[in-house]
């Protein structure tokens, strides 16, 4: 594989904390090529394996992320080109976190059931993870915003349907992100899935 780098792009590297052996490395991923013995055989090789990862370049399952494909384009670019780092749209998380359950405590269809936990917790720690998931290419934050509706839709209709909370099983926003709990929702949102609605029950409160 041949690599070409003029002085500008050396440069423009250089200032944004890359340099060739990242560029290479993920050059060869973005082939598809299986770069698992060159890291099994140089630690240093893997080092810099791992800096793709840490960099945000490339998932833990060796696909380009958003970061990663927009640095290879730019190696592609001639003449006075730039790297410019992207980042989600702030208003984009605000509305995720917004969407997000504050307990589980909550009124619907006229019942009103009790809960015992906080749900919307750590969100520096929520936006970081957040970022990160959007940043590697493969959800938008509209889906994520989407699946998680679909999810709290799903649990409120469950407790009316049972008349027992359901949405006490619903994960804290952390490990929510962590675990990835949006991804069936997602696939279902894809397939044309709905949450079936019950009837609007009598007023009463679920302990």
């Amino acid at each position: 594989m041949k690599l070409n780098v003029t002085p500008q792009q050396f440069e423009e590297l250089i200032k944004k904390g890359y340099n060739l052996d990242v560029i290479f490395l993920l050059k060869l991923i973005d082939e598809q090529y299986d770069v698992s013995p060159l890291c099994d055989g140089s630690m240093k090789i893997a080092s810099v394996y791992h800096s793709l990862i840490r960099k945000g370049l490339i998932t833990t399952d060796d696909k380009l992320t958003t970061t990663g494909r927009d640095l290879l384009e730019f190696m592609n670019t001639k003449g006075g080109a730039r790297i410019i780092k992207k980042k989600p749209a702030t208003t984009d998380f605000e509305e995720w976190w917004k969407t997000y359950p504050g307990t589980d405590s909550f009124e619907y269809k006229g019942k009103t059931f009790k809960g015992t936990r906080s749900l919307r917790l750590y969100k520096d720690d929520c936006r970081l993870k957040f970022d990160k998931i959007i940043l590697e290419g493969e959800y938008t934050a509209q889906q994520l915003i989407a699946a998680l509706n679909y999810e709290i839709l799903q649990k409120k209709e469950a407790s009316v349907a049972t008349n027992s909370n359901r949405l006490t099983f619903m994960q804290g926003s952390v490990v929510y992100l962590n675990q990835r709990t949006f991804e069936p929702f997602i696939e279902l949102i894809k397939e044309g899935a709905t949450v079936e609605e019950t009837s609007k029950p009598v007023g009463g409160t679920d302990i």
